[in-house]
């Protein structure tokens, strides 16, 4: 008789302010997963176990917040949670980085199974600082994280995730130094929010997070989507999913302008300029690393050809993203 998996709660970095508390999270069986694995075989059992994750659907969650006000979620039928209050007074529990923590157990201790970590699940929301500049939402992959995404059917991206541990992915030479730039702001002590968001699926959560941690980057909410959402045909009127959490993220923060990082490769370039377009005045600039794809590369020079609402740099290293935000005072 096989040994059944324990469970645990995994909890998405997230992110509010001091009257708007969301976090996202996801109760799953503990495979097990070993992000400093190597070898080609251990990578892609860690790969199978990612996409096979045996969901804990339909049960309660509780989060307790620093101040012992316990909020109750119920995972969905994928073991997804999404909890989304208004609250007030959250700013003086974060930290000076604007992280609030929050501890995630299930509600009901007699689960027949063992539960990881003594029912005890750490979580975090970002809160960012009155002081804060600007925000700054960037993508993933081929923004800072070389993927793939513009080969022959995306096999360097299956190739990569399969094959490649975290901690063997390599950033764009100079984005960290970039984004701490950003972070830091004109004064070079500020601490400005950083948003990640990508089409990459909620089971690369903690992959990313191992990856953005190990190459140093700033830390802060990372948004991704259901493995459903990448394969589901959205209608004409429907929004892509990237887009969604922008809006969601702007209409969090209605005092805080944006800078937004993406790439060449896919839609960035069309779902910043309409985001642009929504809310103006709100996004200060726009960044788009340059592919190495002669036909995405015309139809993206040629849809910013007379764009005149944000300014817009297409660059092809983090040098001259750096010299154009110093120009234009967003960092020291």
């Amino acid at each position: 008789m096989f040994k059944k998996d324990p469970f645990q709660i995994i909890t998405f970095h997230s992110y509010g302010s001091d009257t708007h508390f969301y976090l996202r999270g996801r109760a799953l069986e503990d495979e097990s997963i070993n992000l400093e694995d190597k070898g080609w075989f251990k990578l892609l059992v860690n790969t199978y176990k990612r996409f096979e994750s045996d969901e804990i659907k339909h049960v309660e969650i509780n989060l307790r917040l620093p101040n012992d006000h316990v909020l109750k979620v119920t995972t969905d039928s994928k073991g997804y949670f999404k909890c989304e209050k208004q609250l007030e007074g959250l700013s003086p529990f974060a930290n000076d980085e604007g992280w609030l923590p929050i501890v995630a157990s299930f509600s009901d201790v007699t689960l027949k199974r063992n539960i990881t970590n003594n029912n005890l699940f750490p979580a975090e929301i970002l809160i960012p600082c009155e002081e804060s500049e600007f925000g700054v939402i960037s993508d993933i992959d081929d923004t800072i994280l070389h993927t793939g995404v513009v080969s022959l059917f995306k096999w360097r991206v299956i190739f990569n995730t399969a094959f490649k541990g975290a901690f063997s992915r390599i950033p764009f030479e100079g984005a960290a130094k970039f984004y701490h730039k950003l972070h830091r702001g004109k004064s070079g002590k500020n601490a400005n929010p950083l948003f990640y968001v990508s089409h990459s699926p909620w089971n690369l959560y903690r992959y990313l997070k191992y990856f953005l941690k190990t190459n140093d980057f700033p830390k802060g909410p990372i948004l991704l989507r259901s493995v459903n959402g990448v394969f589901h045909k959205k209608s004409q009127d429907e929004k892509p999913q990237k887009q969604n959490e922008i809006i969601h993220i702007l209409e969090a923060y209605p005092n805080l302008n944006f800078i937004l990082i993406g790439d060449c490769g896919e839609y960035d370039a069309d779902i910043y300029m309409e985001v642009s377009e929504n809310y103006p005045n709100r996004i200060l600039a726009i960044y788009l690393r340059i592919v190495n794809h002669k036909k995405k590369m015309l139809r993206i020079k040629a849809l910013f050809e007379n764009y005149k609402t944000t300014p817009t740099l297409l660059v092809e290293s983090s040098n001259q993203a750096i010299i154009h935000a110093r120009e234009r005072g967003f960092i020291k």
